[in-house]
């Protein structure tokens, strides 16, 4: 899980690096090798691989907008993702998709930009495991701002009323684009919500990978054995603005620098090694994660776009 984190962290902060090439000095979204909009999940890597560590690709999982944490902790291509990022033939779509697309069915990962999209096709995916009587689950994560809206709430319904194997984990880092939480939503917690729906519902505070392992094991385990649904809420931090080039004046004065005095990468370091493990192990994961992010990001530089004829395919008519 820790080395997990830190693929997840020095892919964003690689990705980062190449998105602002061209876009200075006057941030232009549209220049540089990575244009559009780019969602970083720099701080919710704890969410992404508490849960993720417990399914394998026979499971499913649906994601959001700012969606390379849990790709990367489902074991999404870290080459062919890094290139469809660039807009390169070696992506996972051609390049046709871009960061909020990422689409890869070896291990059964799919993502969208619109929000809380990813509930509806996660029910479908655990009907059809249902129905066919097949092995695996799935997990649709969402922001707490999609907790709103009404795809989430027709999916839980229909989750509840079916009995389903899905479980639907609600990353609440706060903020819905620049609206906090407490001005837009009538809970303070969305966990209270699954009893309307009828299935159990936890909050795990603190962005903690150890407590959101142990919930999302139980959750799992209970979609696995025919019990139906769960609702989880994970309180967790998002330490870049809602998109790359985000002003974040949005923010109380110091709520920045008090999120990165709790990022969660260092914070499991020092845990891991108050538990016995030698940094040294830990400094050569941490070599072996950085290795394989210049790998991808190198592979996704060296690729070639593909035809300009290929705007012609893959299209309806």
């Amino acid at each position: 899980m820790y080395e997990t984190m830190v693929v997840s962290r020095r892919f964003e902060e690689a990705i980062e690096k190449v998105y602002l090439e061209g876009k200075t000095p006057a941030f232009n979204m549209a220049s540089g090798p990575i244009p559009g909009e780019m969602h970083l999940s720099n701080g919710q890597e704890p969410v992404a691989v508490g849960v993720c560590a417990h399914l394998d690709a026979r499971d499913t999982v649906t994601a959001t907008h700012r969606p390379h944490h849990q790709a990367i902790a489902k074991g999404v291509d870290l080459n062919r993702m890094a290139a469809e990022i660039f807009g390169k033939a070696t992506g996972l779509s051609g390049g046709r998709g871009g960061h909020m697309h990422l689409f890869d069915p070896a291990v059964n990962f799919a993502c969208s930009g619109i929000i809380a999209e990813s509930c509806g096709p996660a029910c479908g995916a655990a009907l059809s495991r249902k129905l066919q009587k097949k092995s695996g689950i799935a997990v649709a994560f969402l922001g707490e701002g999609a907790a709103n809206q009404g795809a989430f709430h027709e999916a839980l319904n229909l989750a509840g009323v079916w009995k389903l194997p899905v479980v639907f984990v609600i990353e609440d880092n706060s903020w819905g684009i620049s609206v906090p939480k407490s001005e837009a939503t009538a809970v303070a917690r969305n966990d209270v919500r699954a009893a309307g729906y009828g299935m159990p519902g936890h909050y795990i505070p603190g962005n903690d990978p150890y407590a959101i392992f142990d919930i999302a094991g139980q959750a799992i385990a209970r979609a696995r054995d025919g019990e139906g649904p769960t609702l989880i809420e994970i309180e967790t931090y998002r330490l870049a603005g809602h998109f790359m080039g985000d002003a974040e004046q949005y923010r109380p004065k110091g709520e920045k620098e008090a999120l990165f005095a709790k990022d969660p990468i260092p914070k499991m370091r020092e845990r891991l090694i108050a538990e016995g493990h030698a940094a040294e192990s830990l400094d050569t994961l941490e070599k072996r994660a950085e290795a394989r992010v210049a790998e991808a990001i190198s592979f996704a530089r060296d690729s070639e776009y593909a035809p300009e004829t290929d705007a012609l395919t893959a299209v309806f008519v």
